[in-house]
């Protein structure tokens, strides 16, 4: 019975993780908005520490890489940021979502930049060896961060749309968590962990972002700067997009 529990306790959380998300354009407290992410670092976090969840780490590795036959897939690199480019794609062939170009960029670099302090100051505190033994950075999971902080992003700004777009986006970042373990590059545990990371980074975004526009609401300029951090690989850096008008 122990066993069972084990393994449906992970696929509980992703399934809560996909279809668990409010679409409505009801505002919720931001308490409440905690409890998915709480949930997905949480069981990360106890996957370090307690043996029946690393040996749901190893069942799953087993069946994902050992079993599968494996054969090289590098798409995890690039759909890790498809959430995020889709945003700006609808945008650009009419459909709008809840925030201007400017707006929806400093919320994305800001939950950027809040995912990529998260994921690099924990990687280096937890010192977690990757499943195919290439470092001691593999908790949690910084392609998977990516990607659920895009798909949140994706359900933000879409939400009142259709609640089919936050489903497309949290599809693409669950295929990039699990092609991050077809990979061998990482456990169960870090991928539930990165998704819960992307998803308060973005949150967090969004609950903040009023506040800090507030302090810069008297300073007006023509032009707009955009700042993105990202994080591949182990390298951190940034990306800078300066549209003058």
């Amino acid at each position: 019975m122990k066993k069972v529990l084990c393994l449906l306790l992970p696929v509980m959380i992703i399934s809560t993780l996909i279809f668990g998300q409010d679409s409505t354009s009801v505002k919720k407290p931001f308490s409440r908005v905690l409890v998915v992410p709480a949930i997905c670092i949480g069981y990360g976090v106890a996957s370090l520490k307690f043996s029946s969840l690393k040996h749901v780490n190893n069942h799953f590795n087993d069946k994902i890489f050992l079993d599968g036959g494996y054969h090289p897939i590098h798409i995890d690199n690039y759909l890790q940021y498809a959430p995020g480019a889709l945003v700006y794609g609808l945008n650009l062939v009419g459909i709008k979502g809840k925030n201007n170009l400017l707006d929806r960029s400093a919320i994305y670099a800001m939950s950027n930049l809040i995912m990529c302090g998260m994921v690099m100051g924990t990687k280096n505190l937890t010192q977690e060896w990757r499943p195919d033994r290439a470092d001691r950075l593999s908790f949690p999971s910084g392609h998977t961060a990516t990607a659920f902080a895009a798909a949140e992003f994706m359900r933000q700004e879409y939400r009142d749309v259709s609640g089919w777009y936050g489903v497309a986006g949290y599809a693409m970042a669950a295929t990039t968590g699990y092609l991050r373990m077809y990979n061998n590059k990482h456990w169960l545990g870090d991928v539930v962990a990165g998704a819960g990371v992307g998803i308060l980074s973005t949150d967090i975004a969004y609950y903040i972002y009023p506040s800090v526009k507030k302090l810069f609401a008297n300073r007006k300029t023509d032009d707009t700067t955009v700042i993105l951090p990202y994080y591949q690989q182990g390298t951190a850096g940034l990306s800078l997009t300066h549209v003058f008008n």
